[in-house]
């Protein structure tokens, strides 16, 4: 009995979805690849933007700062027109911005005196207060002894993690890298180039 039941079952044909059905298949594919795509792009930006200071507007100047690294002051303190030893570090920054064309393209100064400089960037209103968080390219001045002045410069290659990454000439009487938490009290201001 069972054999001919068997053989004579009716089969169902499986009905196609309804609409609804249809919508909420839709719906979830559409929500799966939309989480695929942010997350594709979320990951790009962590691998290759890793901040703001990977892509800086300025990024010439940082690349001719790095290539003096090691270097003593008499390269600058001769360009700039001494015949001996100064205080080099203002000397180094604008050599690195006469290279890359900022002097004469008057987007940065020429200046020996780390108080001139800045007296530039508040004119031309090209300066940013100490507190900012500061983008590769921009020049850093620094107050060493708290005096209200400042008197250190260098080049911002990077700000990663509230870590402000410098390239300074006269850092130990040559071009160093150095690097200070952001917002550290030495920290005078920032000159943007541009």
């Amino acid at each position: 009995m069972k054999a001919i039941y068997r053989r004579h079952k009716i089969h169902r044909r499986r009905r196609p979805p309804c609409k609804r059905q249809k919508r909420k298949m839709m719906l979830s594919i559409l929500f799966a690849c939309s989480v695929a795509v942010f997350s594709l792009l979320f990951l790009l930006l962590i691998l290759y933007c890793d901040g703001e200071a990977d892509i800086p507007e300025n990024g010439t100047i940082v690349e001719v700062a790095e290539s003096q690294i090691g270097n003593d002051g008499d390269t600058y303190w001769n360009w700039y027109g001494f015949d001996q030893h100064v205080d080099w570090c203002a000397c180094f920054v604008s050599w690195c911005a006469e290279r890359c064309g900022y002097i004469k393209g008057g987007k940065a100064p020429k200046f020996a005196d780390c108080r001139e400089g800045v007296e530039w960037f508040i004119a031309n209103k090209q300066w940013k207060g100490e507190r900012v968080m500061p983008k590769a390219g921009m020049i850093v001045f620094f107050d060493w002894d708290a005096s209200g002045d400042a008197d250190h410069a260098g080049i911002v290659k990077a700000c990663k993690d509230g870590v402000i990454y410098t390239i300074e000439g006269n850092s130990g009487g040559r071009c160093r890298e150095r690097k200070y938490p952001v917002g550290s009290d030495e920290i005078y201001g920032y000159g943007v180039i541009g």
